[in-house]
């Protein structure tokens, strides 16, 4: 199909929408359904677009759309379908194509419907437009949210995307050639949405906690409001210049002017004052031409100087996969009226929208209800608005919401999420190349911004960024950061903007930190990468190397260990923390060190990072005052602080310091030119000493190449043959021998350091003596001598993210830590999660996680000396939820008082059973009985045992099972509930062996026989013998209860009779999760136990206890 030429149908389907008769635009009958044909035609549009294309050469929106939209507002469903077709027209052409095309044809129709675009974008810029959807966004919302329908709901959308697909139409730079603080199309549209008021209702919507479902709409539709904008000329605007503008102006004007007086110099040399008659050719001894004989020079003499045999030849072209990336973002000064606007607008959405926008969006990106990459909008506004406030009124309260580690981060991990992607999906490095540089500005931005609270009169402030730089400056992963990106800097998909920002971020990390250790004088940080040799010395022999990589190869991958269990317990709540600390810390080794910032300088000091800061000093006239100064300064680090002069002797270098040197205007970088002498008298300095350094010129150089340049060559081959270790005798090997076989099956020992002390020959390692081990096949492998301790596993960005979800979800409730290991999908002990939540800044101090006691009143128990069965129900089942299932034992320690109040108010399971048996629910009891006793004797015939549900087949029982306190009961029991929407009846876990559901069957007897065992029990419980030794300890805690209950209603017993019934009842008496134990241990100690030890046992620990089992 010729796109010139409009389909039939189509040109039918726009005649029959209407005319325009001068500013009158008169609808046809059939308007509405042929709006809708053409909605239809464009979603059966081929992979051309050629029904796009047809409809923006015949400026259908211009000439038809646009005129609807105004004048025929009150027709709704014609104004929806309108608003749905202009939708569709102005979406951005990439999201039609896909991405960019790389076939000519095809590049052709994106560049065509491109035009088409901007042609709309043009067309839009009137102030008519935008007042009626300006005008209907408003009569939306007025509507409340009981009156709102879901049409309302997709309208608002769609004027918020209709806005959104216009303000993203990118400027024809060609065609308007608009110079700064000339008003363009896109300042045109600005305009607009002021005078139409539009700016207010995006304030109310990005401030109303009602309406966050459209902040992520909003927040693009900002970001493409102050596209080309500066933020810190923004903020400057009506306030007069500054005085470091006004001499950033002079010195670039100086500049201008130097460079302009010295090439008038120039030229006057170059002139004669007459004409010189002997002009012709000259013959140039000693420079010779392509073939043997001497150069034939053909202009004056005065040009010989300049001479260079590249002259006329064409340059060479670079293959575009080798070419650098091109700058993509430009900024411009708009008109001064519409900056003005844009000032004020930020003012206000700083004020009242920023922070509660700000958390809306976080939190749709964390539960992941965003689209793909929306979070490059949150990082955007994140740099733009703190470094409008910073240039502002710095007030660090508008932009709390984005000021704290868990933003830090949030953007490191994204910035190392782009990063990866960078080097994996190669064909879209560039776009993710430009997400990184978002990531960037908004890392560097945070880092201004906690920079400028330091120099905050009010002491809060600076507190809140001590704070704030002590987590940043002790985790490892802010500090390699940027070593990171230096030494994987590409050109070719990172524009030379990313390097300028990412040598000024860094700038200023150094300059943070170097000022954060000297005001601290130490600075303790985590020890990650370890040391010593841990993976091999470099002057390893390669069989020995080949060895070590199999050996690695081999070994198990680490698994994470659980915390050993407490042993004691203690009577406060700080006491037990601190002991659950300890406790793990011998499972867990987690090492510190003291910070040495010129040892952190030294990781810069490598090929890599000089080339990166090289490159960019390439176009210092093009580079701020600013960026320069970076640059000099990070240089000066590694050549003056670390006397690193060699690193820079390399010969681009020196001939960027000659261009430099030579420059009319060098008088201006008088600090470049500083630099540069003192680094070109260094290299002659050492040239005298070493002439073969005119030969390192041409190689870039590491740190070993350096110490051999000014040290002498050989030296670090003479140092790595001291540290080499001696070899090994036949009488040291066979002194080894007897050493190993003498101690190898000795337990509690370690056989290596055993073997250090016994041998007193020349000094050995460790590792060198387990390798000498291995080699002489006494042992397999290296792990065989690993010291005890696990490794620490290192925290996933996933795992994170889940942390911090939880920790958002409970942090209300009474155990906080007790229901994240619960439901945190990799199991870590205490110690680690609460550190981790420390480093996330997520707490701030432990104190926040510790569980917290209910204090139960004596006034909420009955008259009767039972408290509420209902109640009891609920606060059971709440406590129930808050135990840990790994760590109840250590969440079981508490208090003397609280367990004092709390054993008081404990029912057992027989009392739950009784009450249900009194309140009609005996049947389904009975058949809870048989499905457990059924179990136990399906696990005992086929030996396996898996979850069993628990299917009611009669009415009754399936009440019974919705019944609140029967689901108490069930929890009790250890019945698991369903544990997802895919699960519908409870089930009977398969860690219950058979003994045990046997033992909670017996727990649902009938109390008439309860009532039948009462007259049989006599006071000396403890002193019966017989074959019914297990039958007894089943029911031991029902008779002390029996026995005391009779003596309380004989009155018989003493007050301290009762006291000592009562403590014995308290100690005898079963936790929750005591029937669920799955100890083997305990089963085969319950079978053969001896008569004499007829007594219940007691268990290990008990919940409720009120004195110490020692005598036990």
């Amino acid at each position: 199909m010729d796109l010139h030429m409009m389909n039939c149908e189509l040109l039918a389907t726009c005649s029959a929408l209407g005319y325009l008769e001068g500013d009158t635009y008169h609808k046809e009958p059939d308007c509405l359904e042929s709006v809708k044909d053409l909605i239809r035609y464009l979603r059966h549009e081929d992979e051309t677009r050629d029904v796009r294309q047809q409809l923006g050469a015949a400026q259908i929106l211009q000439s038809d759309l646009l005129p609807i939209l105004t004048q025929h507002r009150q027709d709704k469903p014609l104004f929806d379908a309108v608003i749905r077709l202009m939708v569709n027209l102005t979406q951005p052409a990439l999201l039609c194509f896909g991405s960019l095309p790389k076939e000519p044809s095809f590049r052709h129709h994106f560049l065509q419907v491109l035009t088409y675009l901007q042609a709309y974008k043009e067309a839009f810029a009137s102030e008519k437009a935008f007042g009626v959807l300006s005008e209907t966004l408003y009569e939306l919302l007025q509507l409340g949210w009981e009156e709102r329908q879901e049409e309302d709901n997709l309208l608002i959308e769609r004027i918020l995307l209709l806005v959104r697909n216009i303000l993203h139409v990118p400027a024809d730079l060609d065609q308007e050639k608009k110079i700064d603080d000339d008003a363009s199309v896109h300042d045109q549209l600005l305009w607009a949405i002021h005078l139409s008021g539009l700016d207010d209702l995006l304030l109310f919507l990005a401030s109303s906690s009602a309406e966050q479902q459209w902040s992520l709409h909003v927040l693009e539709i900002v970001s493409l409001m102050f596209r080309d904008q500066n933020p810190e000329q923004l903020a400057g605007i009506g306030q007069g210049r500054l005085a470091q503008e006004r001499s950033a102006d002079v010195a670039e004007l100086e500049v201008l002017r130097q460079r302009e007086m010295a090439e008038k110099k120039t030229r006057a040399l170059q002139r004669g004052n007459r004409h010189s008659r002997f002009g012709g050719s000259y013959i140039v001894q000693g420079l010779k031409s392509i073939g043997e004989r001497d150069l034939i020079f053909h202009k004056g003499l005065h040009n010989l100087r300049n001479y260079s045999s590249d002259l006329g030849k064409q340059p060479k072209k670079v293959p575009k996969r080798h070419q650098a990336a091109r700058e993509l973002s430009i900024q411009r000064r708009s008109a001064l009226n519409v900056r003005l606007f844009l000032r004020d607008f930020c003012s206000e959405f700083l004020e009242n929208c920023y922070n509660r926008l700000m958390g809306s969006v976080k939190d749709h990106l964390l539960r992941e209800k965003a689209q793909q990459h929306d979070e490059t909008y949150y990082m955007w506004a994140l740099a733009f608005f703190m470094a409008f406030n910073r240039a502002a009124s710095f007030r660090p309260g508008l932009v709390s919401e984005t000021l704290s580690v868990r933003t830090f981060h949030f953007i490191e991990q994204n910035l190392t999420n782009y990063y990866e992607m960078m080097l994996t999906d190669r064909k879209e490095a560039a776009s993710w190349a430009r997400r990184m540089h978002l990531a960037l500005k908004a890392y560097q931005e945070l880092l201004a911004t906690v920079n400028e609270m330091d120099l905050s009169p009010d002491e809060a402030v600076r507190e809140s960024s001590r704070i704030i730089k002590n987590n940043i400056f002790y985790v490892m992963e802010y500090r390699e950061l940027f070593l990171t990106l230096f030494r994987k800097f590409d050109e070719r998909c990172q524009p030379r903007s990313f390097l300028r920002d990412l040598v000024e971020t860094t700038h200023l990390f150094l300059k943070m930190l170097e000022r954060f250790c000297r005001s601290r004088g130490n600075l303790v940080v985590q020890e990650v990468w370890p040391e010593g040799d841990v993976f091999g010395s470099q002057d390893i022999s390669p069989e020995e190397e080949i060895q070590l990589l199999k050996q690695i190869l081999s070994a198990p991958l680490p698994r994470q260990q659980g915390p050993e269990e407490c042993g004691t317990e203690e009577q406060e709540e700080e006491e037990e923390e601190e002991e659950e600390e300890e406790e793990e810390l011998q499972v867990v080794q987690v090492s510190e060190k003291e910070f040495n910032f010129l040892d952190y300088l030294k990781r810069f000091a490598c090929s890599t990072v000089v080339r990166a800061y090289v490159l960019l000093l390439r176009s210092y006239q093009q580079n701020s005052a600013h960026t320069n100064h970076c640059i000099v300064k990070m240089l000066h680090r590694l050549a003056h602080d670390l006397k690193m002069e060699a690193l820079l002797f390399q010969l681009s270098v020196f001939c960027l310091f000659n261009r430099l040197l030579s420059d009319p205007a060098a008088g201006a970088y008088k600090e470049l030119v500083t630099f540069a002498k003192y680094i070109l008298g260094k290299f002659f300095a050492l040239a005298a000493v070493n002439q073969k350094a005119f030969v390192e010129l041409l190689f870039w150089k590491n740190t070993a190449v350096v110490r051999e340049m000014t040290e002498g060559y050989g030296s670090l081959d003479d140092r790595s043959s001291s540290r080499r270790a001696p070899t090994w005798s036949p009488e040291e090997d066979a002194r080894l021998r007897e050493l190993y076989l003498a101690h190898k099956d000795v337990e509690g020992q370690d056989v290596v350091e055993a073997i250090l002390a016994h041998l007193n020959t020349v000094p050995r390692t460790r590792k060198q003596i387990i390798h000498h081990l291995v080699q002489l096949g006494l042992a397999d492998s290296v792990k065989d001598f690993q010291r005890k301790g696990t490794h620490i596993v290192l925290w996933t960005g996933d795992q994170e993210l889940e942390l911090q979800r939880l920790f958002e979800e409970f942090q209300d409730s009474d155990d906080v830590l007790g229901h994240i290991m619960k439901n945190i999908t990799a199991k870590r002990s205490r110690a680690r999660i609460v550190d981790k939540l420390l480093a996330l800044g997520l707490v701030a101090e432990r104190r926040e996680l510790y569980k917290k006691r209910r204090k139960k009143l004596a006034s909420s128990i009955l008259p009767n000396g039972a408290e509420s069965l209902k109640d009891f129900c609920q606060e059971d089942l709440e406590e129930e939820e808050n135990l840990p299932e790994e760590d109840s034992e250590e969440d079981e320690e508490g208090s003397s008082e609280a367990e004092e109040v709390q054993g008081s108010l404990v029912l057992s399971t027989e009392n739950l059973g009784q009450s249900l048996h009194q309140e009609g629910f005996s049947t389904p009891l009975l058949w809870l009985q048989h499905c457990l006793i059924r179990a136990a004797d399906d696990r005992e015939e086929d030996g396996c045992s898996q979850a069993v549900p628990l299917v009611p087949l009669t009415e009754e029982n399936e009440e019974a099972m919705e019944n609140e306190q029967f689901q108490q009961l069930l929890r009790k029991l250890g019945v698991r509930p369903p544990a997802s929407e895919q699960e519908t009846f409870w089930r009977i876990p398969a860690k219950l062996s058979p003994t045990q559901l046997r033992r909670v069957a017996a727990s649902l007897n009938q109390p008439e026989e309860e009532q039948k065992l009462q007259p049989e029990l006599q006071p000396e419980v403890p002193g019966e013998e017989g074959s019914d030794e297990e039958h007894c300890k089943e029911h031991r805690p029902q008779a002390l209860r029996a026995l005391l209950l009779t003596h309380k209603k004989k009155g018989l017993a003493s007050p301290e009779e009762e006291d000592t019934v009562g403590k014995e009842q308290l100690k005898t008496a079963p936790k929750k999760r005591q029937l669920l134990d799955s100890d083997e241990e305990q089963e085969d100690e319950g079978r053969n136990r001896a008569p004499e030890l007829a007594a219940p046992r007691i268990q290990k620990k008990k919940r409720f206890q009120i004195e110490d089992d020692e005598d036990d």
